[in-house]
């Protein structure tokens, strides 16, 4: 039975890891590992989740963001930690002022733009396919909305950038 769970599951499992290492930093490989051995104590503490499909894609994302803490968490060369100054009184204005701009900037974006960079960078960390389906649009137009929602951020902000 577990020969055939695996055998059923991988080609789920490899384009799940694929599609959410180069966001992480990882490598493909190492986050299937990850994900198998989550599956084997799942499976030794009581048995398969119910939707199996569904937990393996929640698993591979959740193995992505443990690795993207991580990273920020590790020290940087110069040996300083890479949050150092994180509780400076001028530092964390300025950094809320920039989160401002940016918000503002995309609220005033063209179309779709606006949802489709929120849905991009919301904190829940949704899927290509649960963006497509949120927005109404193909999940292989996502792309090129992207890089054309980005194209027109850069240009509304670059007045922004030239200012400092």
């Amino acid at each position: 039975m577990a020969h055939e769970l695996v055998l059923s599951l991988r080609p789920l499992l490899s384009a799940e890891a694929s599609a959410e290492a180069s966001g992480c930093g990882a490598e493909a490989g190492d986050l299937e590992q990850a994900v198998w051995l989550r599956l084997l104590e799942r499976l030794g503490e009581g048995g398969p989740p119910p939707d199996l499909p569904l937990w393996l894609r929640r698993a591979v994302r959740a193995e992505a963001r443990r690795v993207r803490r991580a990273a920020r968490r590790e020290t940087a060369l110069t040996g300083e930690v890479a949050d150092a100054g994180r509780h400076d009184p001028e530092r964390l204005a300025l950094a809320a002022a920039r989160r401002r701009v940016l918000r503002d900037t995309v609220r005033r974006l063209p179309g779709r733009c606006p949802r489709l960079l929120e849905a991009l960078l919301s904190a829940h960390d949704p899927t290509y396919r649960e963006i497509a389906g949120e927005l109404g649009i193909s999940q292989g137009s996502l792309g090129p909305e992207r890089s054309r929602c980005l194209g027109c951020l850069r240009r509304l902000l670059a007045p922004e950038v030239a200012a400092r």
